[in-house]
């Protein structure tokens, strides 16, 4: 089912019932599902849940659906069911069916219709506000709709009718009866069906009335043999109505639901929600923004599915909410990148050196290895010249004591080449410095053996001649965090500095790098060429991450 996927899933409470389950025959094959609501976009958090639900499966031979939950056609988009679809794919993951809950209108409005003659649901004329007024709190009990005793016949014809398309949106639902003085809320005479008149992105205006999710679900996993629905936490309220629906039904198939925690991670917005009101107001470049924690933008970032599954199999299975730091995230992209990632070099802020002793209209090709940690990469030729470009934070006027790059005076190797000398400094009519002019040592070229003196400082460098023009793209978090939300919108969080661009320049072995091609850049961190961006004539690079954190496992 999954077959670019190795690796198990850690031992958890949700893996040892489907191990208990399998040992005792409880089932005789394991199903399981991932069920996203096509409104939106695939997060972080989704990821592991795909990865939890595929795997398992996976590890007892059993099957996984993927499964969408459309049934609120107001919100949910073809677009949408495209995006998803092609997410779990690059994630490594292919399902055994693809399942729709529009697949089961009929039979779905056919149980309903049995609970109705069973005297399990109504119809009911209340508005939504009056419903939720007649809820009823934790501390008291619900009202009875005055609807609650019409007789099975009148509830049939009401809501045949409902499915004719002859009353408006909002002047009927279909109410479950089940108990309005319940301690659980979800139990208190639930909606189950609601007047939506609007186009279907599969079943068109066939339908004007939708089941609700409390209600499709069950159904929906219970119709397709599902033996362990896993949910998150949010869902444990709603077991008990999950299982009255199953069961009232008179489904031939008995899932069972299971709740684990939902991925938090600081700095980090989980609501897709939120994250299409970002999209809906331009604050970002769509879904697949870099920013986005959304799988889409993740992958247009530059991260691999191999560090976040490795991630989501790594943060494990809890029945409590706990928040993940997002630098766990980011050192698993390092792993999986520091043994795939070619090394080269960028200039993301240019200060241009003139190699004044060098000779005028001369290249010479040095020898560099691709990736010291991965040997197998092989080496590449980089040119060399009288003019280079650097970074402007590797030379300093007025350096502070300890400071070992470049100044005037002093001595550094340029990595992969030669020892160059800071002789004069050159300035524009502002004061502002524009070019350095040095002196190279030609006795001191990378591998000679040189070791009359050392120096302290290593900078890396593209040749002016050669070098080719590149926009960089740095990330910062999308939102700031703050302890108490509420007292300020979401909106009033976005980090302004979330975005900085620069313009550069980079090896020119580069020249041929294609959308996704991810590259350690000296000091800068890893990178990968922005597939939307990019152009013949400028590749733009987002910074997947910085070399370095402070985040440890242990």
């Amino acid at each position: 089912m999954s077959e670019l996927v190795q690796g198990s899933v850690a031992s958890n409470f949700i893996k040892n019932i489907v191990a208990e389950d399998v040992r005792t025959g409880k089932v005789a094959a394991v199903v399981t599902r991932f069920p996203p609501e096509p409104n939106g976009y695939l997060h972080i958090g989704h990821a592991k849940s795909i990865c939890l639900n595929f795997e398992l499966a996976d590890e007892f031979n059993g099957k996984t659906n993927l499964r969408f939950d459309d049934t609120n056609p107001l919100k949910e988009d073809a677009e949408y069911v495209q995006a998803i679809k092609e997410d779990v794919k690059w994630l490594g993951f292919d399902w055994d069916r693809l399942c729709f809950a529009s697949d089961y209108f009929e039979e779905m409005y056919q149980r309903a219709r049995l609970l109705i003659t069973k005297g399990k649901a109504y119809v009911c004329d209340l508005s939504a506000e009056r419903i939720r007024e007649m809820r009823g709190t934790l501390t008291q009990p619900g009202q009875e709709s005055p609807y609650r005793n019409r007789s099975v016949e009148e509830n049939l014809d009401l809501f045949e009718r409902m499915r004719k398309g002859e009353f408006a949106d909002g002047a009927k639902v279909l109410r479950a009866k089940i108990d309005m003085a319940s301690p659980n809320l979800n139990l208190r005479d639930p909606v189950l069906y609601r007047i939506a008149h609007a186009e279907h992105h599969r079943t068109g205006d066939a339908w004007c009335i939708y089941p609700m999710y409390d209600f499709a679900h069950p159904l929906e996993d219970a119709i397709e043999g599902v033996t362990h629905s896993i949910c998150t936490l949010e869902f444990e309220d709603h077991r008990p109505l999950y299982d009255w629906v199953v069961r009232e039904c008179e489904m031939e198939n008995t899932p069972r639901q299971y709740e684990f925690a939902r991925l938090n991670m600081t700095n980090t917005v989980m609501s897709k929600r939120k994250l299409k009101q970002l999209v809906d107001e331009r604050i970002v470049d769509g879904w697949d923004d870099p920013r986005m924690p959304t799988i889409s933008g993740l992958r247009r970032k530059g991260y691999t599915p191999e560090a976040i599954r490795t991630f989501a199999r790594e943060i494990g299975v809890a029945k409590s909410n706990s928040t993940v730091d997002e630098r766990m995230l980011e050192h698993f992209v390092r792993e999986d990148l520091k043994l795939k990632a070619p090394r080269t070099m960028a200039i993301l802020r240019p200060l241009k050196v003139v190699i004044t002793n060098y000779p005028e209209n001369q290249t010479e090709w040095l020898e560099a290895e691709n990736n010291p940690e991965n040997p197998e990469m092989g080496n590449r030729s980089i040119p060399f010249s009288r003019e280079l470009y650097i970074e402007q934070d590797d030379f300093l006027e007025d350096p502070p004591p300890k400071y070992f790059r470049l100044f005037l005076g002093n001595e550094v190797r340029l990595k992969h080449a030669y020892f160059i000398r800071c002789e004069e400094v050159i300035k524009d009519a502002d004061g502002s410095i524009i070019e350095l002019h040095c002196t190279y040592d030609p006795k001191t070229k990378s591998g000679s053996g040189f070791t009359e003196r050392k120096v302290k400082g290593t900078i890396h460098w593209v040749d002016a001649a050669h070098a080719l023009k590149a926009e960089f793209r740095l990330f910062e978090p999308l939102v700031n965090e703050t302890e108490n939300e509420s007292e300020e919108s979401f909106l009033s969080r976005i980090n302004p500095h979330s975005l900085e661009i620069l313009q550069g320049y980079v090896e020119e072995n580069l020249r041929t790098a294609q959308p996704y091609d991810k590259f350690q850049f000296f000091r800068h961190g890893y990178f990968s060429v922005d597939p939307k961006r990019s152009e013949s004539d400028l590749a733009v690079f987002n910074r997947v991450v910085s070399l370095k954190s402070s985040f440890s496992l242990s």
